[in-house]
């Protein structure tokens, strides 16, 4: 049975709806590529070892999914072993600045592949990783890239979740004071700003009304704040004193005080 034929059945199996393969050269090698959804899924190339196909579904922005077999690892990626020779590291990493791709981080254990579990020479390696661009990263802002380790071979797969948390914008509410309607200037700003707009639409003659009452409260409650901490203050200086004025000036702040906090 050819490996094409053995990734069918593994698709009717899972209950995929599509599914690429490229067969393989000799005894060894293949590589195949799984979608849920067959809508949204564009083939552009593939070779021995890649497949590249155009994302484009419902709720998501599109993009490109390259899914390349080799094993390009860099320096920390490997425990055990002979190093990776630096010549191929480094170019790999300069292909990596070029394309301007990085690593997600693994969520859970480091590595994807070991090799002689127990024995002297156990080998653990960052096989697989997902690179992305900036761009990517934007658009799935949550993403996470985790290692599922409950794989019963040597090679854990790992899973690519591209979430996306939107930020609704806020929106400014303008909270009308009571104590707005006895000052007769508030009146006559909603007068003369609607006057001002008789060719705009109701819809935006009610916006500018609300953005100029709203500077103009906010103002206004501020100064309303200032004159009720202005006459406590004269209430609290006046209030042990025996002379005319002091009494007076007491009793003049009561007042204000009163009419202040009543609206």
């Amino acid at each position: 049975m050819r490996k094409k034929e053995k990734v069918e059945q593994v698709r009717k199996a899972i209950g995929f709806e599509g599914a690429f393969a490229v067969d393989c050269q000799g005894l060894s090698g293949g590589i195949a590529m799984f979608w849920r959804n067959q809508n949204g899924i564009t083939l552009q190339s593939y070779s021995n070892k890649h497949v590249d196909i155009i994302v484009a579904v419902h709720g998501w922005r599109k993009f490109r999914l390259t899914g390349l077999y080799g094993e390009p690892d860099r320096i920390g990626g490997k425990k055990g072993g002979c190093l990776y020779p630096m010549l191929l590291i480094r170019g790999f990493q300069e292909t990596l600045d070029e394309c301007n791709l990085h690593d997600i981080d693994l969520q859970g254990y480091p590595y994807t592949f070991e090799r002689g579990q127990g024995m002297v020479k156990w080998i653990k390696i960052r096989l697989d990783r997902a690179l992305v661009s900036s761009s990517w990263t934007t658009a799935f802002n949550e993403a996470k890239l985790v290692n599922l380790k409950y794989s019963t071979t040597d090679h854990c797969p790992i899973l690519l979740e591209p979430v996306t948390v939107y930020e609704c914008p806020r929106v400014k509410i303008l909270k009308f004071e009571n104590a707005w309607l006895r000052e007769p200037v508030c009146k006559q700003i909603f007068q003369d700003t609607w006057g001002n707009h008789q060719n705009y639409p109701i819809q935006e003659k009610i916006r500018v009304c609300i953005q100029v009452v709203s500077a103009w409260g906010q103002n206004f409650t501020g100064n309303f704040k200032q004159r009720i901490a202005h006459w406590r203050r004269v209430i609290n200086n006046t209030k042990g004193r025996r002379d005319e004025e002091a009494a007076d000036r007491y009793n003049e702040a009561c007042k204000n005080l009163n009419e202040a906090l009543v609206q």
